[in-house]
């Protein structure tokens, strides 16, 4: 594997696994998921041939973008369902701003 090819498919590597961080949930086994993950890119460091990098690099970029692309989805399709109680996604978005900006919603008191 060539110095370019390692630099692409460590970038490759970083996204994959912050895509599994944000969107795998622990419930799903997203433990066992960047154990997977880990293993294949390991597995594959070794390849010599140019065309199978090329496509196990490719391979993990649209598995990224998938990741990410359904989660987009999802939240899309929440937010157009008029019918659902939105209350707890608006004090998602809220604590998500909140703490962009390095500050944390107080919690709710309830006797």
């Amino acid at each position: 594997m060539s110095c370019s090819e390692a630099l692409q498919a460590a970038k490759v590597y970083r996204e994959l696994l912050k895509a599994v961080k944000k969107h795998i949930p622990k419930e799903d086994g997203k433990k066992r998921f960047k154990e997977y993950v880990t293993n294949e890119f390991r597995n594959n460091s070794t390849l010599s041939d140019p065309s199978s990098v090329h496509h196990k690099i490719k391979l993990a970029r649209d598995y990224t973008l998938l990741l990410n692309s359904v989660h987009h989805h999802k939240d899309l399709l929440f937010s157009y369902n008029i019918a659902v109680d939105r209350s707890e996604e608006m004090k998602r978005v809220l604590g998500k701003s909140a703490a962009s900006v390095g500050l944390q919603l107080p919690d709710v008191y309830q006797p």
